[in-house]
């Protein structure tokens, strides 16, 4: 638990990191367990949709591959 912790926490920082550089309009609403919840414009959708994964499975080098996945949708819930 620790280990995935500390994970989602460099994830975290990464994506902010690359909303602030980019100058986006996306915002990082909550964390939760191993997922990160953000509100995304409609025109910032594919350039995210894109870039997260990258940006989360490469936070740290391990022996094992780290898998991202993106989902959308108008909530939470709706979220495929």
């Amino acid at each position: 638990q620790g280990t995935a912790a500390d994970l989602i926490k460099m994830a975290m920082v990464a994506v902010q990191n690359f909303i602030d550089e980019k100058k986006l309009q996306s915002r990082m609403i909550m964390q939760v367990h191993d997922e990160l919840v953000l509100e995304v414009p409609e025109f910032e959708k594919e350039l995210m949709r894109q870039a997260l994964p990258e940006l989360m499975t490469n936070v740290a080098e391990l022996s094992v591959p780290l898998v991202a996945e993106v989902a959308v949708g108008d909530n939470w819930s709706d979220a495929k």
